[in-house]
């Protein structure tokens, strides 16, 4: 008997590392409105990832307007959203095969607080569209994870008692109990949590059949 029947993922350190794609897109801009002394390597996006956009370049470029820092992450957006879904990211050891056995038994969903059209360019890259019912960001809706978990299990008639957030932050962590919803946290991704060890942890995507 399955713990959970739907299953709602975090995108970036659950699903996959985009930073290698990403970095040179940001160093590109950033440079172009002479923003940054030096280029940005994969590693500095790590305290990011998860975050909105908008806070990454304001933290980047301390003292930036809200106006300036606007069009600057119109730039950014615009970029990868393009060259995401030609160049893809790094996708997590064995996800592709652990996603289609889930999707026989589970309901996937994905919901991230990246821009509109970013989620869009992992599934359309990767071809796994089939194996989504449905997904949401922060791009379409401007809500907080937490919101936008609620908005999806409203439409998609989710119960908390059939569902399970996956995720690899502390922000992934408080949106989940915002709703209620149990959660599991993959230690290998970009984040850390402030419980001590919590449970239930995963150290690989393919333990996650281990708690559901």
């Amino acid at each position: 008997m399955l713990k959970y029947k739907n299953l709602i993922f975090d995108l970036d350190g659950t699903l996959w590392d985009p930073r290698l794609t990403i970095i040179s897109i940001w160093n590109d801009v950033l440079q172009k409105h002479q923003l940054v002394q030096r280029e940005l390597k994969p590693q500095d996006m790590d305290p990011y990832m998860g975050l909105l956009a908008i806070d990454i370049v304001k933290d980047i470029i301390p003292g930036i307007t809200d106006q300036y820092a606007q069009k600057v992450l119109s730039e950014i957006v615009a970029q990868e959203n393009k060259i995401l879904r030609v160049k893809g990211g790094i996708l997590y050891d064995r996800i592709k095969d652990t996603l289609e056995n889930l999707v026989k038994t589970h309901h996937l969903f994905i919901v991230s607080n990246c821009q509109d059209g970013y989620i869009e360019s992992f599934l359309e890259y990767y071809k796994f569209y089939d194996l989504f019912v449905d997904f949401e960001s922060h791009g379409r809706t401007r809500k907080p994870k937490s919101e936008n978990i609620q908005l999806l299990m409203e439409r998609n008639q989710l119960s908390v008692e059939d569902s399970v957030y996956i995720g690899d932050t502390q922000t992934d962590y408080d949106a989940a109990t915002t709703n209620g919803l149990p959660f599991i946290f993959c230690e290998y991704g970009f984040g850390k949590l402030n419980q001590n060890q919590y449970e239930p942890l995963v150290s690989a995507f393919p333990d996650i059949k281990l708690y559901i």
